[in-house]
């Protein structure tokens, strides 16, 4: 019987988000309008770049494909917490929860990626101002798009290999809203020692790389504003780079909290509310705090609604 239970295995039970009966509806509605707001927001800023041809240069390039993974990673999420919250039943079957993970986990990694080259385009725009053409060139760009997008796919095929050795048969209860690598792990009958250590040398070594990347590029990119000691100077490099360090900041405090120590028995709806921030909040968050902060985008984004009303 034990063997019949792992070998056929199909469901599993996401718990979703702890809350009181008279919340349900509140939550959904609340829940409901953040995706469509940040659907809407994200696809707004893309548009607004593609449309314009003055932004298509490699800092919009970033943050138009930045967007699109914001709203990729949010409707990874998103939809399937939204069902469970009016649903009876939070059932998710196995192919569709390695599925979701496999798709968050490519979402996730590419923004790491993402971010940590918005920085670096931003330390060889303020920093090396006149070699800027030449190092940040429409070739480099490029390449550092497609790495980040062909990073983030390697890395979640790591993790999903290593998933499917895993067998489930004491419980098939998944204590999160999503399909996530931790609570997979905490629920597996097989040893997922192995699991683990890929969890730490990939996942940490990424986030050990990006955060590094922008730390470096950012320590520099102050060093340089201090030195020019321009009042006009410093309050549009400030301007132009506090937008990305704010984003960064709001996405990274909550990967590092759930992932620099997997076998951390850190309580259940405690990763749940930090996975909240960066699946949900943060990608609505990101295209207001780049559009708001930045007058090019504000200024297309203008011309666009005009065009189109």
């Amino acid at each position: 019987m034990e063997n019949e239970n792992v070998t056929f295995l199909t469901e599993f039970v996401l718990t979703g988000l702890i809350y009181e009966a008279q919340w349900k509806i509140p939550l959904f509605l609340g829940f409901l309008l953040t995706y469509l707001l940040t659907i809407t927001g994200n696809l707004a800023l893309i548009a607004v770049i593609w449309s314009d041809p003055h932004l298509h240069i490699p800092m919009y390039l970033f943050l138009g494909c930045l967007a699109f993974v914001d709203a990729w990673l949010s409707s990874t999420v998103a939809p399937k917490m939204l069902v469970h919250l009016l649903a009876d039943s939070k059932m998710i079957s196995f192919s569709e929860c390695m599925t979701q993970f496999f798709s968050f986990a490519v979402s996730a990694t590419t923004e790491c990626f993402l971010l940590a080259s918005m920085a670096y385009d931003r330390y060889a725009a303020i920093c090396k101002p006149l070699l800027y053409p030449v190092i940040m060139n429409n070739g480099l760009c490029i390449r550092l798009l497609v790495l980040s997008f062909v990073g983030g796919i390697v890395h979640a095929l790591i993790h999903e290999s290593f998933l499917l050795r895993l067998t489930f048969c004491h419980s098939n209860i998944i204590y999160h809203f999503y399909c996530d690598v931790i609570p997979l792990l905490k629920i597996s009958c097989t040893d997922p020692s192995i699991n683990i250590l890929m969890l730490f040398i990939f996942s940490g070594s990424i986030q050990v790389f990006t955060i590094a990347t922008v730390l470096v590029s950012y320590t520099l990119i102050l060093f340089t504003i201090l030195k020019k000691k321009s009042e006009k100077g410093m309050r549009k490099a400030f301007s132009t780079c506090g937008a990305h360090l704010l984003s960064v900041s709001l996405y990274y405090g909550p990967l590092l909290f759930m992932y620099v120590r997997p076998t951390s028995s850190t309580a259940d709806d405690q990763d749940m509310i930090a996975s909240l921030l960066y699946t949900v909040i943060i990608p609505l968050l990101n295209p207001m705090i780049y559009s708001l902060r930045n007058k090019k985008v504000i200024d297309s984004l203008s011309k666009w609604s005009k065009r189109n009303v």
